[in-house]
């Protein structure tokens, strides 16, 4: 929040001066009595429209109002705290407002009022911020969804959302939770990550870098690959930036996290059905949709289902040079998931077809992994050369070889050329992409 003063709040630990005086759930009491006075004071209607220096300047007054009434003496510090609690419930999304406000943190699991997680570094960890009850984190979850026009209740009770900011929400609430009502929030990157991040953070090398910046500006048709939270989309993201400015990008996803810089972008997104069950856009239907809008690349955000095939026979149509992201395990695991999931389109295609169309339309598996510190690695860029019989041909170009742990727990290991060249090297060349030989030198 605007006023919010950073020094007096921490996220990871209780405050030392707050210990003697009064538990979490005293303080969290206390927020409850200002709020409650501040909606008798001023009308609801009054409060929507009232800016957050106003609030906050009335805040303070009813903070020192409550205290005074209850008898608790509190340190400055701690009152500024509290009223800035207190206007994050007011105009905020009460006790992950300041999670949402770090840039630090990249993912908020709210698991239950009473433990709230972050994802912080690649790593997870517990955080002081709790909610008052059950209810108290529906108003919240009420607070995201009804501005969408979405409902969250028994009958309903899964919903996808996003926050104004991008931010991608998941709640899932009783009777499917056992624990109570469950959040979870993918914050959304103000500032897109570049390919100097990357590689700053070692997630691969300037070898692998020029080679990726070649394989895009050549029109190949790429998947990266990995598992949940391994950093594909930041990776589509940077790739995509190699895209020239003159073409046409139509992103299809179910919920937008692509951040295209080009000036010529299309922008589709997935809809669920509504509570009568009617009105569902899936993401097989943009993709059929995308190819009448003449791109000149298509871009799916992940492939799950059936739309697999579809994104297939429009890389084997012309319209080369699409990315895509798959949730795998490694790159010839990539494979056999698009191969089930085209299966998934309820077509009557042997599997020998399905393999002979993914072969003929990937030309790349760039694949990324989050490693036991927390890092995010490229392990694997791989070419699929082709099949042969019933199998599908690859040769990894670029690989990460970890050699163990260090004592601080940080991955030891490093990335190397395998010293192949791709078959598609003089496409490349061909394109007027630069393409030095050193990049295959044997590292």
């Amino acid at each position: 929040m605007a006023r919010r003063l950073e020094e007096s709040f921490s996220l990871n630990r209780v405050d030392e001066a707050m210990a003697p005086l009064l538990s979490p759930e005293q303080f969290v009491d206390l927020k409850t009595k200002i709020h409650n006075r501040l909606l008798q004071d001023v009308d609801a209607s009054l409060l929507r429209n009232m800016d957050e220096e106003k609030i906050y300047d009335q805040l303070r007054l009813l903070c020192a109002v409550v205290l005074d009434g209850e008898g608790i003496p509190m340190p400055l510090r701690m009152r500024d705290r509290l009223v800035s609690e207190v206007q994050d419930e007011v105009s905020g999304y009460g006790p992950i407002q300041p999670l949402l406000d770090d840039p630090t943190v990249t993912e908020i699991m709210v698991n239950g009022p009473r433990a709230v997680y972050i994802e912080r570094s690649g790593k997870l960890e517990r955080t002081d911020r709790i909610f008052k009850d059950n209810m108290h984190v529906m108003r919240i979850i009420e607070r995201i969804v009804s501005p969408l026009g979405r409902r969250i209740d028994e009958s309903s009770p899964m919903v996808d959302a996003r926050l104004p900011d991008g931010s991608r929400v998941n709640v899932i609430i009783p009777p499917l939770s056992l624990k109570g009502p469950v959040l979870t929030v993918r914050k959304f990157a103000q500032t897109p990550l570049t390919m100097d991040d990357l590689l700053r953070f070692n997630t691969l090398t300037r070898e692998m870098s020029d080679f990726l910046r070649a394989c895009v500006y050549a029109k190949l048709n790429i998947v990266i690959s990995g598992g949940t939270g391994s950093g594909k989309t930041t990776t589509l993201n940077v790739l995509s930036s190699f895209i020239p400015p003159d073409e046409r990008i139509v992103t299809i996803e179910d919920a937008a996290e692509i951040q295209l810089q080009q000036p010529h972008v299309i922008t589709l997104e997935s809809r669920p059905a509504n509570l009568e069950g009617r009105g569902e856009i899936t993401i097989r239907m943009l993709v059929r949709n995308a190819l009448r809008m003449r791109p000149d690349r298509i871009i799916v955000g992940e492939v799950r289902g059936g739309e697999s095939l579809d994104m297939l026979q429009a890389m084997n149509t012309g319209h080369d040079g699409s990315l895509s992201t798959a949730h795998t395990n490694s790159p010839r695991d990539t494979l056999a998931r698009l191969e089930t999931m085209t299966m998934m389109a309820g077509t009557e295609l042997p599997s020998r077809a399905i393999r002979d169309q993914i072969a003929s339309a990937i030309h790349l598996i760039v694949h990324q992994n989050r490693l036991r510190d927390g890092s995010r690695k490229i392990t694997h860029i791989t070419e699929v050369q082709g099949t042969e019989g019933d199998v599908i041909v690859t040769q990894d170009l670029f690989v990460f070889d970890q050699q163990g742990v260090d004592a601080s727990g940080r991955v030891v290991g490093r990335h190397r050329s395998t010293g192949l060249r791709p078959k598609f090297i003089n496409h490349l060349i061909a394109q007027g992409a630069h393409v030095p030989p050193e990049l295959f030198r044997m590292g």
